[in-house]
């Protein structure tokens, strides 16, 4: 992917764990590297469709003032996920935070810290059997979205499935979301896990009746064993209701364990 690139951006902020970094402050070097697509910038010659250098150093520098934090890797932290956040051509940063005046007691160059984050592609499969089905899952979805760092991107059609486990309840209405996320799997997990609960979801029957369900089919190509989730989720390709809808927004997707695409996971479901 394409760059831009700031290097060493000087800039006098208030940062450190010390009361007199927070009170006479200290230089800061911060360099950058933006990950976008530049392609339309070099076409057309035109500053619209790039970002402006000028102006982000002078963003970066507002932002890097704007608050005093005793760690430097906090202040990284918030600076790339402004970055991230106020541009939406931008999918990755790459920062490094330099402190020359650093109160060590030894001579060095400097400290720094470098962080890199970027704009992760989740699937979420929902499903509700209790209540105003339809309005469950489109609560959530708002949910979902209230979250600064989470964007549904797209919604696939919902389906009317029957229930498979534990059969002695209401049928299901089904459908999956692509969600844009800054969220580490596990605060993911987390914040799904909220909604489920501020929608009233209770874990009394396994696979039993639920006003919302929320689980994490699949993320970028990350394969883990966390012991919150599982991820690849460890049934999807089981189950025809996950399947069928996630193929309508991601049919191409190539499931990073089974290596197929979901189209043809689907298609062997549907044969069972």
């Amino acid at each position: 992917m394409d760059k831009i690139y700031i290097e060493d951006l000087e800039v006098y902020a208030f940062h450190g764990v010390n009361q007199e970094e927070k009170n006479m402050g200290q230089r800061f070097f911060i360099s950058v590297q933006v990950y976008l697509d530049l392609s339309p910038a070099g076409i057309s010659d035109d500053l619209t469709k790039t970002i402006s250098y000028a102006q982000l150093c002078v963003e970066i520098e507002e932002e890097f003032k704007k608050s005093k934090y005793d760690l430097i890797e906090k202040a990284a932290e918030e600076l790339a996920k402004f970055m991230l956040l106020k541009y939406e051509t931008i999918k990755r940063v790459k920062l490094m935070i330099k402190k020359p005046w650093a109160p060590i007691g030894k001579p060095i160059k400097y400290a720094a810290v470098e962080v890199d984050r970027k704009w992760h592609t989740v699937y979420i499969g929902v499903g509700s059997n209790i209540g105003n089905k339809e309005d469950n899952i489109e609560q959530a979805i708002k949910k979902i979205n209230l979250s600064k760092l989470t964007r549904v991107t797209k919604v696939a059609n919902m389906y009317v499935t029957k229930p498979v486990g534990y059969t002695d309840q209401d049928d299901f209405l089904n459908t999956a979301l692509e969600v844009k996320t800054l969220l580490h799997p596990k605060d993911l997990i987390n914040l799904l896990l909220g909604i489920e609960k501020e929608l009233k979801r209770e874990r009394i029957i396994k696979w039993g009746p639920r006003t919302i369900d929320l689980d994490i089919l699949l993320y970028d190509n990350l394969i883990t064993d966390f012991e919150e989730a599982i991820i690849p989720h460890p049934r999807m390709h089981e189950r025809n209701f996950v399947l069928k809808p996630l193929s309508d927004i991601a049919p191409y997707l190539i499931h990073p364990i089974l290596n197929k695409r979901i189209y043809q996971l689907r298609d062997e479901s549907e044969k069972k």
